[in-house]
């Protein structure tokens, strides 16, 4: 203890001489005391605590992680209903949405629909794919808004809303494609908001990480945001029961190589939330 005490008094001494001894450096004739050859090399050293090397990327996150063989776009809603409209909003959305899903006039297909059982309660999720990308997007929302039933459905739907949000979305080129599936089935959505700049080690790790979760077909999709919330992360899982899910995750920790896949990607993550949803009648996963 006493030999930190006089460390940091020398050093506050030292501080302290080289505060008064600094004007000398500006009197004629005394320019010698300060030698400008050091600064760059101080200058480097500084630069090297605070300046954090980043490897130069070639191309954009989405061609770097997103299927090279298709332009498929996906957009993600989530829609906060009032308790007591849940049922009407159910059954509006079904009448309405395969609709949209059958009409060979929209280039879009409806993924999936789901309310939320366990995480934030009174919620739908909806998954949309437009074939074409965005141009696709653009044609589907200028032809809906010229749909007088389109009109009536939100003018209805939008009185049994409390908020919603969506994200314009890419599907890892690793991942399955989601195609319709027979059920009954649970679905678990889990989202990650991960740290800026960490979009390709995740794509990286879970390149390797999926091979450990596709044994039970489990893997329906795994897909990434473009557009609203940056640097979200969306994994989609369907188990038959909860149980077969905590059955199939345990699993995964007997793997040779998961837990450490584990390690490296826990420290991407700045949030995480897990969703577990129940399909509507009409989606076409099941």
């Amino acid at each position: 203890m006493a030999a930190r005490v006089l460390h940091a008094r020398g050093a506050a001494t030292a501080g302290g001489l080289l505060q008064r001894a600094a004007p000398c450096s500006l009197l004629p004739g005394h320019r010698g005391l300060t030698s400008s050859s050091n600064r760059p090399r101080e200058d480097s050293w500084l630069k090297s605590l605070f300046v954090r090397k980043v490897d130069p990327r070639k191309d954009a996150h989405s061609n770097l992680l997103a299927k090279k063989e298709t332009s498929s776009l996906y957009k993600i809603q989530f829609h906060n209903v009032k308790p007591e409209c849940l049922d009407a909003y159910n059954k509006i959305c079904q009448e309405v949405l395969p609709k949209i899903h059958e009409d060979k006039y929209y280039p879009c297909t409806l993924v999936g629909t789901w309310n939320t059982w366990y995480g934030e309660q009174d919620q739908a999720v909806h998954l949309w794919r437009y074939e074409g990308g965005y141009p696709a997007l653009t044609e589907v929302m200028s032809k809906l808004r010229q749909s007088q039933e389109f009109f009536e459905f939100r003018k209805a739907r939008s009185n049994m809303l409390l908020s919603r949000k969506n994200q314009l979305l890419l599907e890892f080129s690793f991942w399955n494609e989601p195609v319709p599936r027979s059920g009954p089935n649970i679905y678990e959505l889990r989202s990650y908001q991960l740290r800026p700049g960490t979009m390709i080690e995740w794509g990286n790790y879970w390149a390797r990480a999926i091979r450990f979760r596709q044994d039970g077909d489990e893997a329906v999709g795994g897909f990434f945001s473009q557009i609203g919330q940056l640097y979200m992360v969306h994994h989609l899982w369907a188990y038959k029961d909860l149980q077969t899910r905590e059955d199939i995750r345990n699993a995964a920790w007997h793997k040779h190589g998961w837990e450490e896949l584990v390690y490296y990607t826990v420290p991407l993550i700045q949030e995480m939330e897990s969703r577990i949803m129940i399909p509507l009648k009409t989606s076409p996963l099941q």
